[in-house]
């Protein structure tokens, strides 16, 4: 049960990124967060849906404000130039990991209790 469970919060983090980085993210904000006057607003809008995102399906906000800060922080390196496609893409699911094993390792410590709704 638990392999099933780490299995379903791996595929919904991952989709939950891509839904949010491609369709929910569009040309606008995709421009808009690398230029414009109000770039740094539509980089943490971005960032903000995609925090979202994450605590809807770990079912914790905190996790998912720590999502807004790192999506924030890996996107303003790859609109500096100082991180490519690839890489900020590979950052972004490598976060999701971190926070899956934060919520098995949690579970563990917790006798099998989790701070995840998914746990139940």
């Amino acid at each position: 049960m638990l392999i099933e469970t780490v299995l379903w919060l791996a595929l919904m983090l991952l989709a939950m990124h891509w839904l949010c980085d491609y369709p929910l993210q569009g040309q606008f904000l995709s421009d808009a967060k690398q230029s414009g006057p109000l770039r740094v607003y539509h980089l943490i809008a971005h960032s903000g849906i995609q925090g979202a995102g994450v605590a809807l399906v770990t079912g914790n906000v905190w996790i998912g404000l720590l999502e807004w800060t790192a999506h924030a922080i890996i996107d303003e390196a790859k609109v500096r130039g100082k991180t490519t496609f690839a890489q900020d893409q590979a950052l972004h699911i490598g976060c999701k990991a971190l926070w899956l094993v934060y919520l098995v390792v949690s579970a563990a410590l917790f006798s099998g209790q989790s701070i995840s709704f998914w746990w139940r």
